[in-house]
């Protein structure tokens, strides 16, 4: 088993924005970043402050003007370039994300690839966004109304451990498109994915103080930037985004957040279940289970709960299971000791309150210090953690029902709305079911890539899963401020000079109210 060699922390790190750092490694502490495969040392890292934000965010801001005045078009040619970056380097990126999180690098190569096809997207897309668009105005011919995008200014990014490339980089592509500049905390146990998007960047000719990654903890370098940029972009769990939610709205900055899930898949009678039972090794055990996308719940008619709970049971126990930098391994390691904690603690907790183990249930230290086995349970009692509570793991519960209104019913008994997944006898019906479902997101015959890859269209949660979109029009434009410049045109709105101004207050409703008569009135 090989792994990226220490030069290539080395540079990386060079990359970090704490100028006196570069000078004088010695000025500061710093952590030890370890390979979650094995636990052995990989780099240290600096550990930032909020003065160093209050440095990174200055220049930032002093760098955005300029960037804010290049056109659209010149500013998506560096995501162009952005992408041939990703292209030339995936290999590598694959390494550096799995020695840092563990995951199989069938799940790395999905962090590259969405790095890959969102920058291609917002390379096409920003422009025709981002240009000035008429729209109707007051008074038909005599009010001309444009509204125009400006950027926000600074954008915060706090980036997540789980998928700590491409939720660095792709949030901060819109951004950075829409005339913006980055600051980005990486999460604390995965800084260097982060600094290889920033690398990236910097060779597609990116100006550095564009997109500056501070590491460091979240109560420092994360509240810093909380309290010094324009906007929040936040990926995370739900407690810590409400927590974020309040202090943005406390400086009156925009918030957008995708948080923590639930997610249920539905199998009503008729679907394919060989085809439900390979497709839900990815949508349960993709990053094991470390996805806030992932399904940890499963609603099967009971007509075929059986059988499809046999064809699940044989399809896990033979999964692969291990650590590698290669395709071998279906899934990898848990990242840390705390989410293996988790793992175990819900597990044990269902199995004591009378849950069966079908799969799994067990970790393996022979693997690794931090695998845990895939998991299927059943009989899950409604008072066990792991019935209402996110695992963020490779666990599973699998609930016979009656009908698909029970089904539906409870899957949306949950306060998460992220993600969903539907498998029925045809398309149209897996559509209709997933029209009741409320999540931001729906796959119908998949687990939950087809809705993740879709960047055309808008990703996030309803309820407590997250607030605004990724991804789509408003994954780009949330990062703009609008402005509406209305020209009146021939005559002002007090009235003709040859009317006077009683006659022309008197004409004014029956005039206004005339046009409801007119196209998009």
């Amino acid at each position: 088993m090989s792994r990226p060699t220490a030069r290539v922390y080395d540079r990386l790190r060079d990359l970090v924005a704490i100028p006196e750092f570069r000078a004088d490694p010695s000025s500061r502490p710093s952590a030890v970043i370890s390979e979650v495969f094995t636990g052995d040392p990989l780099a240290e890292i600096p550990v930032g402050t909020a003065d160093d934000v209050d440095v990174a965010v200055k220049r930032a801001r002093a760098a955005q003007m300029a960037w804010a005045e290049r056109s659209p078009e010149d500013r998506v040619a560096v995501l162009s370039r952005f992408a041939k970056e990703v292209m030339r380097n995936r290999d590598q990126l694959m390494d550096i994300i799995q020695a840092e999180t563990g995951k199989s690098r069938a799940s790395a190569q999905e962090e590259v690839l969405d790095c890959l096809i969102t920058a291609r997207h917002y390379a096409k897309t920003a422009p025709g966004l981002l240009a000035p668009k008429r729209v109707q105005g007051m008074l038909p011919g005599l009010t001309k109304a444009v509204v125009r995008r400006h950027p926000k200014g600074v954008v915060g990014v706090i980036a997540p451990w789980n998928y700590p490339l491409n939720l660095a980089a792709t949030d901060a592509l819109a951004a950075l498109a829409a005339g913006n500049a980055v600051v980005i905390k990486p999460a604390s146990l995965t800084p260097f994915c982060a600094l290889a998007a920033a690398d990236m960047l910097y060779r597609a000719g990116l100006p550095r103080d564009l997109f500056q990654v501070v590491p460091g903890p979240g109560g420092a370098v994360g509240g810093a930037i909380v309290e010094s940029v324009d906007y929040l972009m936040f990926t995370g769990s739900t407690d810590t985004g409400r927590t974020l939610g309040r202090q943005c709205g406390e400086r009156l900055i925009g918030f957008s957040a995708e948080l923590g899930g639930k997610n249920a898949m539905i199998v009503a009678p008729g679907a394919d279940l060989d085809e439900v039972a390979e497709v839900a090794t990815r949508a349960f055990f993709s990053n094991s289970g470390q996805l806030c996308i992932s399904v940890e719940r499963v609603y099967v008619d009971q007509s075929v709960a059986a059988e499809l709970t046999e064809k699940l049971v044989a399809r896990v126990e033979a999964m692969s299971v291990g650590p590698g930098y290669d395709f071998d391994a279906e899934m990898g390691s848990l990242i840390s000791s705390d989410q293996l904690e988790t793992v175990t603690a819900h597990v044990d907790d269902a199995v004591a309150k009378g849950a069966r183990v079908l799969a799994g249930g067990r970790p393996r230290p022979d693997l690794g210090p931090l695998f845990y086995e895939p998991t299927l349970l059943a009989d899950v009692p409604e008072d066990a953690t792991c019935y209402g509570e996110e695992t963020f793991g490779p666990v599973v519960s699998i609930y016979p029902v009656a009908s698909v209104d029970e089904a539906v019913a409870k899957a949306n008994d949950t306060e998460y709305g992220l993600n969903s997944s539907v498998f029925a006898a045809s398309d149209a019906e897996g559509e209709e079911i997933a029209a009741r479902l409320r999540t931001g997101t729906v796959n119908v015959g998949e687990g939950y890539v087809a809705g993740w890859g879709s960047v055309a269209g808008p990703m996030g949660g309803m309820g407590a899963s997250g607030v605004g979109r990724r991804h789509g029009d408003e994954g780009l434009l949330k990062y703009t401020e609008a402005q509406t410049i209305a020209t009146q045109r021939v005559m002002h709105l007090g009235g003709p000079s040859f009317l006077p101004r009683n006659r022309w207050q008197k004409l004014l409703a029956p005039a206004t109210d005339a046009m409801r008569f007119l196209p998009g009135r």
